[in-house]
C-alpha cells in the first residue's frame, strides 16, 4: 500500500520562520508579521484574522517580492532529495499549510504531488481576503482525507510532518508524525520528534515504517 507524507511549511520546511515572514521581509515588514505569528501561535487570534492582517501590510506586493521571498527562504537542506525518494517508492507527498497559496504551491516544482494554501486574491492585491479561504488546523485533516480519496490511501497510512499548534489535529487523525523542530503543542502526540536543518534526517525516521 502506498503512503502518504503530509508535510506542514512554516517552522517545518522553513527553518525558524514562515512564508508570511519571509514575504514581509522582501517589504522591510517582517518584525510586524513575526509579531503576528507569535499570536496566531499562541492562539490570541485565528487563522482569518492572521491573513486579514498580513494582507493589510502587503498593499505593495509585487510577485517579483514573492519570487525573492521563496528563494530567498531558510528551506530545509534535501527537501527535494527527499520527495524524489518518496516517489521512487511509489509514495506521495503533498504540502498543506495555513500560508498563501501563492507561495506554497510554488513547492510542486520542487516535486511535491499536491500543495496547499490558503487563498489570497491575485496580485497585486486590489480585493480583501475572503475568510471562506482561509486554512486552519481542522481543513488540514479535511484535505488530507481529499488527498487520501485522490491517492488511493486511507488515514492510517498517512504520515504527518509539522511543527506547531496548527499541525494538532493532523497529528491526532493520522498513525505516524514527525514533530519537526517543534514547539510544545505537538511533544505528547508525534510518533518521533526531530530537531535539525536536514528533511532527510527527518524522513529517515520513518522512511521503512509501514
Amino acid at each position: 500500500m502506498a503512503r502518504l507524507h503530509l508535510f506542514d511549511l512554516d517552522g517545518t520546511l522553513l527553518h525558524g520562520s514562515s512564508a508570511p515572514v519571509e514575504i514581509s521581509r522582501q517589504l522591510g515588514l517582517e518584525a510586524e508579521t513575526a509579531a503576528l505569528d507569535q499570536a496566531i501561535g499562541a492562539g490570541l487570534i485565528g487563522p482569518p484574522e492572521y491573513a486579514a492582517e498580513v494582507r493589510t501590510l502587503w498593499s505593495e506586493l509585487t510577485e517579483a517580492h514573492v519570487v525573492a521571498a521563496f528563494e530567498g527562504a531558510p528551506w530545509l537542506a534535501r527537501i527535494r532529495e527527499v520527495w524524489a525518494a518518496i516517489r521512487n517508492d511509489g509514495d506521495y507527498c503533498a504540502v498543506v499549510s495555513l500560508s498563501p497559496s501563492f507561495f506554497v504551491e510554488r513547492l510542486i516544482g520542487w516535486g511535491a504531488h499536491a500543495a496547499y494554501g490558503s487563498r489570497f486574491p491575485a496580485l497585486p492585491f486590489t480585493e480583501p481576503v475572503d475568510p471562506a479561504g482561509v486554512l486552519s488546523a481542522a481543513a488540514k485533516v479535511r484535505i488530507a482525507d481529499r488527498l487520501c480519496e485522490e491517492f488511493g490511501v486511507a488515514r492510517a497510512d498517512c504520515i504527518a510532518y509539522g511543527d506547531s499548534l496548527s499541525d494538532k489535529d493532523l497529528f491526532g487523525a493520522v498513525p505516524i508524525s514527525v514533530a519537526v523542530n517543534a514547539d510544545g503543542h505537538l511533544a505528547d502526540i508525534s510518533t518521533h520528534s526531530y530537531m535539525g536543518r536536514d528533511l532527510w534526517e527527518a524522513y529517515e525516521l520513518v522512511r521503512h515504517a509501514r
